[in-house]
């Protein structure tokens, strides 16, 4: 169970008019709280989460106390100082104190974590929330222990967030930095790691990175394991493009490839000079392809077989397969390896169509004399 003891959610849940959280004060708490009965108090979002449990409020219990009022008592028996804090009470009445973020997804995130470690939330409380549970994270949570075994692989880059559960800068960075481990999980040699630098057992690796603020992140390539400072923006953007740069990859934000993966710019000029050649000409060019692939290895088989293709049907070929592929990829039902082989080859498709060539030199001359 967790319990908010905060004069700003006591402002919150007084605006709703049909609260489904249950108001504790000093001479009903004791017959609540620790008679069997877990439950969750989320501020200030958890009135999402009483409406969720409230078929089964007999079974689980989300409730709050105004530990600055009428419930002051309660407040200075759990040493609450501090506003909001959040406690989780389990069915026996013991209590542990939560620290980490306070937006719904976090709560959640904590509440099944919870649940699941000790069973799974229908066995332990004997009700289902109508809220799913989260999917695992893709950040790899590292400590004292297992630092080193992760970090330090020479075989990895490792992007490492130093962070601190009360921390409101990391609360922010949290969801962010979340979403770019699930970008990046296809990319084997490329790992988002986080420690929670501020738990005692942590401080010496703090202290060996002179860590000094929340939160700090500090980036190992697997070509140097000599820590290099991050210090771009912190939103999803900012980190996909920086490690794109870091690792070599061409991932986009919100997951899957960019437009740039997979193209080979010898290629891509080929494509193009052979897409708008005479047929007469096309010879020459596909000839010219194959005697590059063969110094190129892989890379240069989706442009050869798409000169095949357009030689032995006709050039209607690139826009029918580019939509194809484009509502294949739409649908995001294949898995994550399938698609970014479909998004190689509509990117490859496209070099057809454009001159990619003149399109790079233009862009660095806009570049240039914006400098």
């Amino acid at each position: 169970m967790l319990f908010s003891f905060s004069l700003v959610v006591t402002a919150l849940v007084t605006a709703v008019s049909a609260s489904n959280v249950v108001e504790l004060v000093p001479d009903n708490f004791d017959s609540v709280i620790g008679k069997g009965t877990p439950g969750l108090n989320l501020a200030p979002v958890y009135e999402q989460l009483a409406d969720a449990f409230v078929h089964a409020k007999e079974k689980v219990i989300i409730a709050k106390v105004d530990a600055d009022g009428e419930g002051k008592p309660l407040g200075k028996k759990y040493e609450v100082s501090g506003y909001p804090t959040l406690l989780w009470f389990d069915g026996a009445g013991k209590h542990e104190k939560y620290t980490e973020g306070r937006d719904l997804d976090s709560l959640v995130a904590f509440a099944f974590r919870i649940l699941i470690t000790r069973a799974s939330i229908s066995k332990k409380v004997g009700v289902k929330s109508s809220i799913p549970a989260p999917p695992p994270s893709a950040v790899v949570s590292v400590d004292l222990h297992n630092f080193d075994e992760v970090v330090m692989d020479p075989s990895k880059n490792v992007i490492v967030s130093f962070t601190a559960p009360w921390c409101g800068h990391c609360k922010n960075l949290h969801p962010h930095y979340e979403k770019v481990a699930a970008t990046f999980q296809p990319e084997s040699d490329c790992v988002l790691a986080n420690i929670n630098a501020d738990e005692q057992k942590n401080q010496q690796i703090s202290q060996k990175y002179e860590v000094t603020g929340f939160p700090t992140i500090k980036f190992f390539s697997k070509g140097s394991k000599e820590p290099e400072d991050y210090e771009g923006g912190r939103t999803e953007a900012d980190i996909v493009a920086y490690l794109n740069k870091k690792c070599g990859t061409h991932r986009a934000v919100g997951g899957g490839l960019n437009d740039e993966a997979g193209l080979v710019a010898q290629f891509d000029s080929l494509a193009h000079k052979f897409f708008t050649a005479q047929s007469s000409a096309r010879d020459s060019v596909y000839k010219e392809a194959l005697s590059l692939a063969a110094t190129t290895g892989a890379a240069a088989k989706h442009y050869i077989r798409v000169m095949e293709k357009v030689t032995n049907g006709s050039a209607e070929y690139v826009d029918k397969e580019t939509k194809r592929l484009n509502s294949i990829l739409a649908k995001r039902n294949l898995t994550p390896t399938k698609l970014d082989e479909i998004k190689v080859k509509i990117n490859i498709l496209k070099s057809f169509v454009e001159d990619r060539a003149a399109e790079a030199k233009d862009t660095i001359s806009r570049e240039a004399s914006e400098l």
